[in-house]
């Protein structure tokens, strides 16, 4: 059964926030404040936030400084998942993972069926690891974040989380340099 290990102890990552927007701006990033607010309320810590116009070369550079900045696990994105022409989240995080993980997409869009029905199929969820840091793409929503956070991530951020969750993960990353 899925849960939390008491034996274990709780070991808090350094999450990046970058909200992809032509519009928003600190004081109107209500998706970008439900994340931070979720994420220390779990005991992370938010070490950098950003708001990014859609243009995948400035998400690119953005996501490019945060992989290499040894003080950043995990960087969440929101906004520009969608499928309209300004909509290019997900082409900028595809130019930078070295895996993706595709399973977190399909189970956003499972999980988020129940509550918005058949507009599941408009978002571009997407996961994936680059440079040992793990890069997370939902929509830009402050329901899309709470449902991202609270249904997956918030488990498998949590290295107390059994079976297995992408925290004790962390210091494999990398190990295809190291074998070279």
């Amino acid at each position: 059964m899925p849960g939390i290990d008491p034996n274990r102890p709780f070991l808090p990552v350094h999450i990046a926030l970058l909200t992809v927007s032509d519009s928003r701006q600190a004081a109107t990033d209500k998706s970008g404040d439900t994340l931070a607010e979720h994420i220390a309320a779990a005991g992370h810590v938010v070490v950098e936030r950003r708001i990014v116009r859609d243009e995948i070369p400035v998400i690119v550079g953005c996501l490019q400084a945060w992989i290499a900045d040894p003080g950043v696990d995990v960087v969440i994105a929101t906004g520009g998942t969608g499928v309209t022409g300004r909509d290019v989240t997900p082409e900028a995080f595809h130019q930078v993972y070295e895996k993706e993980i595709t399973g977190f997409g399909e189970l956003f869009r499972w999980l988020s069926y129940a509550k918005v029905g058949t507009s599941t199929i408009q978002s571009r969820a997407t996961a994936g690891v680059a440079g040992g840091t793990y890069l997370f793409a939902v929509p830009g929503s402050p329901g899309a974040c709470r449902d991202a956070w609270d249904d997956i991530l918030v488990h498998q951020l949590d290295n107390r989380h059994r079976p297995c969750n992408f925290v004790e993960l962390m210091p494999r990353l990398q190990e295809h340099k190291k074998a070279g």
